[in-house]
């Protein structure tokens, strides 16, 4: 514990990256928004620690490029249509962190400049060094990646020390947890075995990515209350990927 009474972290900027579906809550589809600010409030939790915080929301509550492009649609318009998505993800956490008091930025990968700050690094470095939470949206601005590889891609740029994959499992397991009582999780596994055993981490190229540049990942259960600061105050349960 640190002087003023809050738990120590060796963590001192992370990339959070969470799935659009963590937003929908019970529903089946969209945003609910109690879920939307119970994630703020989590993200506020671990900012008040001091650690500077980015993120980077996927938008498959909303939409697919992929489920777009299996029934006809063209690839690439499917993805753009699905990074959008993402942008419209970005804008609910502002507003519900904002509506916490914590300053936030949306940054888009697509320039739309009435909603969002254009995609430059060392802008949004300056943003973090404020202690602003900064919300990557878009994906990377390109059809054919996934906001895996997005979050992967900018928590490198950003110099993140881990990616922290918020799930609705508590890590990684050698199969569907939900699906095989006998599943086993794993404390720690390495990139490799991630890809060649397919453990649905992230897919493949942000597995890569990470594994290029020593860049760790936890995988943690969004849905345990406080479960993203106590990882990062080293308790909880959760799975480490690294080399």
């Amino acid at each position: 514990m640190s002087e003023n009474g809050t738990p120590q972290t060796k963590f001192n900027r992370v990339m959070l990256k969470i799935s659009g579906e963590a937003l929908m809550g019970p529903q089946g589809f969209g945003l609910h928004p109690p879920t939307v600010e119970r994630i703020a409030n989590e993200v506020k939790t671990v900012r008040d620690m001091g650690v500077e915080i980015c993120m980077v929301i996927g938008g498959g509550n909303i939409f697919r490029g992929l489920a777009g492009s299996a029934q006809g649609m063209e690839r690439t318009t499917a993805d753009y249509m699905g990074m959008l998505a993402t942008v419209m993800n970005a804008l609910a956490m502002q507003s519900a962190l904002e509506g916490l008091g914590v300053f936030t930025r949306v940054i888009s990968a697509i320039r739309m400049d009435e909603v969002a700050e254009p995609y430059i690094r060392r802008r949004a470095v300056r943003h973090l060094e404020k202690k602003r939470v900064c919300i990557f949206a878009a994906g990377t601005g390109n059809p054919y990646f996934t906001t895996d590889t997005a979050a992967t891609l900018r928590a490198n740029e950003m110099a993140c020390e881990a990616i922290f994959k918020g799930t609705k499992v508590d890590g990684v397991y050698d199969k569907d947890p939900v699906k095989h009582a006998d599943a086993v999780r794993y404390d720690n596994v390495t990139y490799d075995d991630v890809l060649a055993k397919h453990l649905n981490v992230m897919d493949a190229s942000a597995i890569a990515l990470a594994r290029d540049n020593n860049l760790p990942i936890i995988v943690f259960s969004l849905d345990e209350p406080g479960g993203f600061k106590g990882i990062l105050a080293g308790q909880g349960t959760y799975t480490r990927v690294h080399s």
